[in-house]
C-alpha cells in the first residue's frame, strides 16, 4: 500500500483543507471498524487513512511534509550511518529501537470527526488494535416530527410519541412553544456501539394554524366583527380567546381597524413565566341587504351631517 498520504486520501497536492477534511469522512464512513467489524482490510485501510488524515489535516505538518522535512508517518527526514531515517530516542514513531508510537485516534484531533461521523466519541485505539476491544461510540440521534394545534402549543400540553422500539413516551410540550422548536429527548435515540452511550431523540413541533388567532411572539391577534349599530352606539361583545370567552367593551362611535388590547390573554411562556396579551381589531360588516328604512334614515342623516373620513 502506498505511504504517500495525498494518494491514501485519494486527493491532489492542490486539495483545500475542506477537499480533505471531506475525503477523509467519506473514507472513515466505508472503513471504520464499526462498519466493518470483522474485516482486517478495512481496519488496515482505516489505519493508514487515520494516519493520513493524522498529517494533513494538520496544516502545520502538512507545510513541513510538502517541504521535505518530514515522511509520511511524520518523523523528520533525519540520515543515519545505518540508513536508517526516523527520529531516535525514546518516543520515535518507527524503525529499529523505536520508542511507542502515537496514542489513540482521539489524540489526533479526530474527536470532532467521529462525533460527526457516528454521532459520539471517536475510536478509543486504532492500529494493531482496538482498545477495550473494540471502538466505542455514541448511539445515533434519531428525529420526529409532532404536530399540535396553535392553543396546544399556547399552552402548553402533554403528548404521547412512539420511540422506534415502540416505546411510547409522554412528551411534556412547555407552553410557549414556538413553530420549529427542536425538543431534545436524552437517551431516547438509536443504542451505542460497544457499549456507548444511546443517541438522542429529537422531537421537532410543528404548529398548526388557528382560523381566528395569529401569533406575535407572546401576543396574539385576532379579527373581530361589529354590526353598524354595534360602531355608533356601542356594545358588549363577546371575544374568544385561547383561555376562554370574554366580553369586551365597544365605545359608541368605535370605527373599523381599531385596536383593543386584553390584556393576559395572550401566550403563557414557561420559560419566562409570562404571559402576553391578545391584541382584537375590530371590523365593521355591513347587513347582507340594506333595507329601505336604514337606507332612508342614513340618506336623511347624510343631509343633514356632513363630515369626511378620509381627512
Amino acid at each position: 500500500m502506498t505511504t504517500d498520504p495525498y494518494a491514501v486520501l485519494g486527493v491532489s497536492r492542490t486539495a483545500t483543507d475542506d477537499d480533505i477534511r471531506k475525503a477523509f469522512r467519506n473514507l472513515a464512513k466505508k472503513l471504520h471498524p464499526d462498519v466493518n467489524p470483522s474485516d482486517k482490510t478495512a481496519a488496515e485501510r482505516f489505519k493508514h487513512v487515520s494516519q493520513a488524515y493524522d498529517l494533513l489535516g494538520d496544516p502545520d505538518k502538512r507545510r513541513r511534509y510538502d517541504a521535505g522535512e518530514i515522511d509520511a508517518s511524520g518523523e523528520p527526514r533525519h540520515t543515519y550511518a545505518g540508513g536508517y531515517y526516523g527520529r531516535a530516542g525514546p518516543g520515535a514513531g518507527a524503525g529499529p529501537g523505536a520508542g511507542p508510537g502515537r496514542g489513540p485516534a482521539d489524540d489526533l484531533g479526530f474527536g470532532d470527526i467521529f462525533s460527526d461521523l457516528f454521532g459520539g466519541r471517536g475510536p478509543r485505539g486504532y492500529g494493531g488494535g482496538y482498545a477495550g476491544g473494540g471502538f466505542q461510540s455514541k448511539g445515533a440521534d434519531v428525529r420526529y416530527t409532532l404536530d399540535v394545534d396553535f392553543v396546544e402549543a399556547a399552552m402548553g400540553t402533554r403528548k404521547r410519541v412512539t420511540l422506534p422500539g415502540g416505546q411510547a413516551l409522554d412528551l411534556n410540550v412547555p407552553a410557549g412553544v414556538d413553530d420549529g422548536r427542536v425538543l431534545r429527548l436524552r437517551g431516547k435515540g438509536q443504542p451505542g456501539v460497544s457499549g456507548g452511550p444511546p443517541g438522542d431523540a429529537l422531537v421537532e413541533i410543528t404548529v398548526r394554524p388557528h382560523r381566528r388567532f395569529e401569533r406575535d411572539g407572546k401576543n396574539i391577534r385576532s379579527d373581530l366583527a361589529i354590526s353598524i349599530d354595534e360602531a355608533v352606539l356601542g356594545a358588549k361583545v363577546a371575544v374568544e380567546t385561547i383561555w376562554g370567552p370574554v366580553n369586551l367593551t365597544i365605545p359608541k362611535g368605535t370605527s373599523s381597524g381599531q385596536t383593543f388590547r386584553l390584556r393576559g390573554k395572550g401566550v403563557r411562556d414557561d420559560a419566562t413565566s409570562t404571559t402576553g396579551d391578545q391584541f382584537v381589531s375590530v371590523r365593521i360588516v355591513l347587513p347582507d341587504e340594506i333595507d329601505d328604512e336604514l337606507a332612508y334614515f342614513l340618506t336623511e342623516w347624510r343631509q343633514k351631517h356632513t363630515y369626511d373620513p378620509r381627512r
